[in-house]
């Protein structure tokens, strides 16, 4: 493996339960959108790619790039297709994130990126007996891949990647040594959200 790191935030949603573009709502002073991106920077060699939806303008975070999907609000397994494809090939293992989700532990992240092998194309977080779709480590070339398949046949579920690929799945109890408060998995959906994560 090349040991290169990509990043992929995901920012193309409605923000439809938030009433307004939540990402670019102000939480500890800078917009919600630049935490998720500076905690994957933590983790990652290369640039991040923050993928939107057509249309968007807004301002990048330092070191990060911004992807418009293809259509809008197609769900985020195309924006995971979008992303995927703006990386630089020689990127062999990406993290997956989320731009609602503020308080990314990177100790996580790295924990994530790691379970990528010679056996894993993907990694997911365990909760409560299900994974989640939420911060997920995969292997590109076979990600994308497989993104596209799933696109083809009308699926629109990023845990359709993990269900597709091979998966290394970390216990809640293994990852929970690194956040014991679970703070990665925060993201924020509503105005009450921000209010609690402030």
């Amino acid at each position: 493996m090349s040991g290169r790191i990509g990043a992929i935030v995901l920012a193309g949603g409605r923000s439809s339960r938030f009433g307004r573009d939540k990402l670019a709502e102000p939480l500890d002073g800078r917009p919600l959108l630049h935490h998720a991106v500076a905690a994957v920077q933590a983790v990652a060699t290369d640039v991040v790619v923050v993928v939107v939806a057509p249309g968007t303008i807004i301002e990048a975070p330092v070191g990060a790039r911004l992807v418009h999907d293809a259509e809008a609000f197609e769900g985020p397994l195309a924006g995971l297709a979008a992303g995927l494809a703006a990386l630089d090939p020689a990127v062999d293992r990406a993290i997956v994130v989320a731009g609602d989700m503020p308080s990314l532990q990177p100790t996580v992240l790295a924990r994530l990126i790691g379970a990528i092998g010679s056996t894993a194309d993907v990694a997911v977080l365990e909760l409560d007996g299900r994974l989640v779709p939420f911060p997920m480590a995969l292997r590109p070339p076979e990600a994308l891949v497989a993104a596209r398949r799933l696109l083809a046949t009308g699926e629109r579920r990023l845990r359709a990647v993990p269900e597709t690929l091979p998966t290394q799945i970390i216990a809640e109890a293994t990852w929970r040594l690194d956040d014991p408060g679970s703070a990665t998995l925060r993201d924020i959906d509503t105005p009450a959200d921000l209010v609690d994560a402030d």
